[in-house]
């Protein structure tokens, strides 16, 4: 039987349009906000309309959706404009449906169009799944929350796009180590958007969110220089088919496993942060990042109270866990995440646990409220660093 993974990334590769977004504390109801069903967001209406809604009045389409390739409802997409509301909404799923609950913040909602009126949507709900999905779709952390984009988008400033094609041009190897690639990208986005350290510093959140995109976009035109041969040729065997195909899997993964610790190495920089990275500790552990150093941690006699450790996970539904037995000396242990969403439940463990969670800044409005304020963005993290390094 084909998997629910499976049957999301295949219906999203072969579908006219798809969505995917994190579930929110929004979606489920946990903010306190009277707002029912899943927030869509505005640049996803072409997924049910024809047109955008427009202020002053509300429009609805009602729609079957099949859910996990396995029961269906009949739901209502709704544009609010009326009023004070300017929204779009995905509503009515029947009693007892089981995706709009606590436990379910954090999980990928992917929406997929198969006619006007039918659809269908998956619901993944593990750290393996949801980063499978996006390696597959080859999709960016700033396409969660929107259409899925089926190919590489042309309308990439040229200068931008001239500044890949240079570097690419100029590669002796097939693929780069991930650090060179995540320079390029950051060179190439500040020299086209005039970005200085001035910027970085004023808005590192920002920032760091447009150099993982800029690295992404640079990724997929190197792909599509690299591979535009080899899949116009048909391959001798499925094995053959396979092989190849897993190739450039493991290469996604590859590359999004470290651009996250890459871009932020050089934010940290930027603030003249003393830090290591893949510092081995206790038991062989490798923490992504150790403030201000392994000779500071190693060293009995230093304060441990200005010691401090950060992990860079792209998605952290389960695996925060990962960060409890690295670094023994610090109490507190920092998790760097792209994710949006998390259950109040799983907030609660984590900081039990004394996992404290770090954010872009646009990303935490995704969070319960209740939770918001002990969330850290990267620019409090850092602020939190330089005052320990006073």
């Amino acid at each position: 039987m084909e998997s629910i993974l499976n049957k999301a990334i295949s219906s999203a590769q072969n579908a006219q349009v798809a969505f995917c977004k994190f579930i929110t504390a929004n979606d489920v109801g946990a903010t306190g906000a009277h707002q029912a069903g899943f927030h869509i967001h505005k640049n996803a209406w072409p997924l049910f309309f024809d047109s955008e809604g427009e202020k002053g009045s509300n429009k609805d389409i009602y729609i079957t959706i099949k859910w996990q390739n396995d029961f269906e409802t009949q739901s209502r997409f709704i544009y609010y404009g009326t009023g004070t509301r300017n929204e779009y909404r995905l509503t009515r799923f029947g009693r007892n449906f089981p995706y709009l609950h606590d436990e379910n913040i954090g999980d990928l909602l992917v929406i997929v169009k198969v006619s006007n009126d039918y659809y269908n949507a998956f619901v993944l709900q593990s750290d393996e799944d949801i980063d499978q999905f996006v390696t597959a779709l080859n999709i960016s952390s700033s396409d969660i929350n929107g259409i899925i984009p089926k190919q590489f988008q042309q309308n990439i400033e040229d200068l931008l796009l001239n500044c890949f094609h240079n570097f690419i041009s100029q590669l002796t190897v097939d693929f780069p180590p991930t650090a060179d690639l995540a320079a390029r990208a950051r060179l190439c986005y500040n020299t086209v958007w005039g970005i200085n350290p001035g910027h970085i510093r004023t808005d590192p959140d920002k920032q760091l969110l447009n150099w993982l995109e800029a690295e992404f976009q640079l990724f997929k035109t190197l792909e599509n220089v690299r591979y535009s041969d080899i899949i116009k040729i048909p391959f001798s065997s499925v094995e053959e088919f396979i092989t190849t195909a897993n190739t450039f899997l493991n290469r996604r993964k590859s590359r999004a496993g470290k651009s996250l610790e890459h871009h932020l190495s050089e934010v940290f920089s930027i603030f003249h942060l003393k830090f290591n990275t893949q510092v081995i500790t206790e038991d062989k552990k490798k923490p992504d990042f150790l403030f201000p150093g392994s000779d500071d941690y190693s060293n009995s006699r230093f304060d441990t109270n200005k010691l401090a450790v950060l992990a860079s996970k792209t998605t952290c539904k389960d695996r925060w866990r990962q960060v409890l037995n690295e670094a023994d000396r610090i109490k507190t242990k920092h998790l760097f995440t792209l994710q949006q969403g998390i259950s109040t439940h799983q907030l609660e463990e984590m900081y039990k646990y004394n996992v404290c969670l770090v954010v872009p800044k646009s990303y935490l409005s995704s969070f319960p409220k209740e939770f918001r304020h002990r969330i850290l963005t990267l620019e409090s993290f850092i602020k939190h660093i330089l005052t320990l390094q006073s």
